[in-house]
């Protein structure tokens, strides 16, 4: 009777420990693939203390604007000393889009829910490859993090809606690097605009200038006003400029050598320049649909050349920029694609006469974007604040972005 029990005890554990082998392996496996969840919800606060300690932090930041010129990665190298931040732009490329993606991204605005879901995982895939093969060219190592701002679809705050695509929890798996991303979408739960957030940039690491303007898709401008660093969207340059030029089978205006040779449209200039949007106060903010359904059925109301259309509205980002600077007589750092626009930068300065216009280094003019989306990053796993509501309108100060771990 012994021995009988014996055997069954015998096969009741072995049984048993299968049953905590396969469950063992369920459970690791779950936390395997939900790691990415865990670790944003529950250890936050170890992860800002162990990166509170560092002085030195080495990462990418990855930016995709609205005009669409391709993706821009920037390896960074940040120092901080004494409450002072530095930096050093390391390897840096930009990747173009395929007519296939610049197709897609330009219609997305227009897609259904079902169709902006495939969207957003098809792009996660492809930024996933394309960081993915950075850091392979480049053979970048030890790296903190990858700090991605994804890419711009919809754009509605007055809405409570934001949406930049790229920011799927794969995106750590398929880079194996942690990943900071999605910093939009907590300022507009704020009540914020989700934007500009380049501003705390600028009065970290480019506090020399007095005004700092990019013009991109869209220009905006920041600055310090009794105290607080102020910041908005002036009006769309590139998302425009490039419409046109496209249309002439062009990219781009080169230079602004076609617009120079147009001709302003003095009732179509006063339309534009007469919008509600250049009335508001700020904080304020652009997206594409503000191009897609006020400004280009405007110009599209005049039956006038393409040159002419290029010229005039190059006229209007001009006048606009100048108000949003109110003739200032300090200096002011322009980057962004829309700085290599000879043309656009001469009539800025034509309207600003008493201002210092600068154009940085190719580096910064060019990947300054992608550098202060890395230290967004690198404030966020800081656990620091990286958006300011004197720029966007939210209802505090915050530390935005979601991390994902490798």
């Amino acid at each position: 009777m012994f021995r009988y029990d014996k055997v069954l005890f015998q096969i009741f554990l072995i049984q048993l420990l299968k049953i905590v082998f396969v469950l063992s392996k369920f459970t690791y496996f779950y936390f395997k693939n939900q790691q990415t969840f865990f670790y944003f919800k529950n250890t936050t606060t170890d992860l800002s203390e162990l990166f509170m300690e560092k002085d030195l932090y080495n990462v990418i930041g990855v930016m995709s604007g609205t005009s669409l010129d391709g993706i821009d990665l920037a390896h960074i190298e940040f120092k901080i000393k004494d409450n002072q931040w530095s930096f050093t732009i390391l390897e840096c490329d930009t990747v173009g889009y395929s007519s296939d993606w610049i197709l897609k991204l330009k219609n997305a605005v227009d897609f259904s829910d079902t169709e902006l879901k495939i969207l957003n995982q098809e792009y996660t895939k492809l930024l996933g490859t394309i960081i993915s093969e950075f850091i392979s060219k480049h053979q970048i190592t030890n790296l903190d993090a990858v700090c991605s701002h994804g890419h711009t679809i919809l754009h509605q705050p007055q809405n409570g809606f934001t949406l930049q695509i790229g920011n799927l929890p794969e995106i750590a798996t398929l880079t194996q690097q942690t990943v900071v991303c999605d910093f939009r979408v907590q300022d507009v739960q704020l009540g914020g605009q989700g934007a500009p957030l380049v501003p705390i940039g600028d009065q970290i690491l480019f506090s020399e200038y007095d005004y700092c303007l990019n013009l991109g898709g869209f220009s905006n401008i920041s600055f310090e006003e009794n105290g607080n660093r102020i910041a908005f969207d002036i009006s769309p340059v590139n998302t425009v400029l490039n419409f046109y030029s496209n249309q002439l089978g062009r990219d781009y205006d080169d230079k602004g050598q076609i617009s120079k040779t147009g001709k302003r449209h003095k009732h179509l200039l006063e339309e534009l320049n007469s919008l509600d949007f250049y009335q508001k106060k700020h904080p304020k903010s652009l997206g594409f649909e503000f191009v897609k359904e006020i400004i280009l059925p405007i110009i599209e109301s005049y039956p006038i050349s393409t040159e002419d259309k290029l010229r005039t509205f190059t006229e209007h980002i001009a006048i606009q920029t100048a108000l949003a600077l109110n003739g200032s007589k300090k200096n002011l750092l322009i980057t962004g694609g829309g700085a290599y626009n000879d043309f656009l930068i001469e009539r800025i300065q034509h309207y600003l006469p008493n201002s210092k216009i600068i154009i940085p280094s190719k580096k910064i003019l060019e990947f300054k974007e992608a550098l202060i989306f890395a230290l967004l990053g690198v404030l966020k796993l800081r656990n620091e604040i990286n958006v300011l509501s004197s720029v966007t309108g939210a209802t505090k100060d915050h530390s935005s972005g979601i991390i994902y771990k490798k």
